[in-house]
């Protein structure tokens, strides 16, 4: 079954994880046969591993992982891909699927694109 992980950064400041819930109720919305959580490379809870081992309590066994970073910077280029690696590891029967970093996603700088030249009353 697959399972989706919205994965941010995390901050200290409560309403910064709005957006990042935001994508994960829009998920649920479009498929609410997929399980989703929100998952934090720090500063907020849950962590990758948290969020993982819950979705696998559910019985996820392929968890596609969604990054929520704009750009290919470090923690897109080697943090995820090293905890995505231990899960692996952690979890031998489970699939993980890293995405491409949101930013990277040509459908969204397109929508982004448009956005900013759209015209408001």
């Amino acid at each position: 079954m697959l399972g989706v992980i919205v994965f941010a950064h995390g901050s200290r400041d409560p309403l910064w994880r709005a957006p990042v819930e935001a994508v994960a109720a829009q998920i649920r919305r479009a498929d609410p046969s997929v399980p989703v959580a929100c998952a934090y490379l720090e500063l907020s809870e849950p962590d990758l591993p948290t969020a993982v081992v819950r979705l696998i309590a559910e019985g996820v066994t392929h968890v596609r992982v969604l990054p929520l970073f704009f750009g290919m910077g470090k923690h897109a280029r080697e943090d995820l891909p090293a905890l995505m690696a231990q899960l692996s590891d952690s979890h031998p029967g489970v699939h993980f699927e890293r995405l491409v970093a949101a930013g990277e996603d040509p459908r969204l700088t397109t929508l982004l694109a448009q956005i900013a030249l759209e015209s408001r009353p």
